[in-house]
This record gives C-alpha cells, structure tokens and sequence, in this order.
C-alpha cells in the first residue's frame, strides 16, 4: 500500500458519517439515497461523503439502468488492516519483553524481600 492511499484510507476511515457508510455497504449495495435515509443530513452532505470514500477507494459505484448502486471495495481495508497488523505484532513482542522484565524484577523483589 503506497503512502498516499494509506492516508486516503484513514482520512476517509476517521469521520463517523462515513464508518457508518461503510458498515451499511458491508451488508450489500445501495443507492445514495439508501445510504442518505438514516443521517440527519442532506442527499448533496452524502454525495461528498461517498465521493471522500470514492477517492480512498472504499467505495465504488456501478450502473443499473437509472440507479447507481454504491458497493464497498474491500482491498484499501484489507491492506490497512495489514499495516495495522505490522505494528500490532511489533508491540506485541514489545508488550512481551516488557512482561518478562517485569516478572524478572518481581521475583528478584521477592527473593530480596525473603532475605529480611
């Protein structure tokens, strides 16, 4: 995943109009004004929303004669979440070895503390 997109992704990811978006399309295509139907906002608010997801490439829009369905595209979530998955494992191993110290110095407070 190029830099550019991986911003892309997470700019369009970070407002919660357009997580919601993407939760409903999870559940299958629909129309702007399906998409629109639960937010306390105008059809135009939706369209800049759906174009923001558009450009990150989460979302793609077909034709069906008059209806232009909007559908999710998994591949820009599937490699976020393999980015995010890098780091995850480095902290992990890091979260780890800081257990190990700790319980290194537990024991070593226990066994001082026993000598008293």
């Amino acid at each position: 995943m190029t830099p550019d997109r991986l911003d892309a992704t997470f700019t369009a990811l970070a407002d919660p109009t357009r997580r919601a978006i993407i939760a409903r399309l999870a559940r299958g295509e629909a129309s702007v004004m399906e998409l629109a139907e639960p937010f306390a906002m105008s059809q135009p608010a939706i369209s800049k929303h759906i174009k923001v997801l558009e450009r990150a490439g989460l979302v793609s829009r077909s034709r069906d004669a008059q209806r232009r369905p909007c559908r999710l595209e998994a591949a820009p979530l599937r490699e976020a979440s393999h980015w995010l998955e890098r780091y995850a494992e480095m902290m992990e191993a890091r979260f780890q070895r800081l257990d190990a110290v700790l319980e290194g110095l537990k024991e070593k407070e226990n066994r001082h503390g026993r000598k008293k």
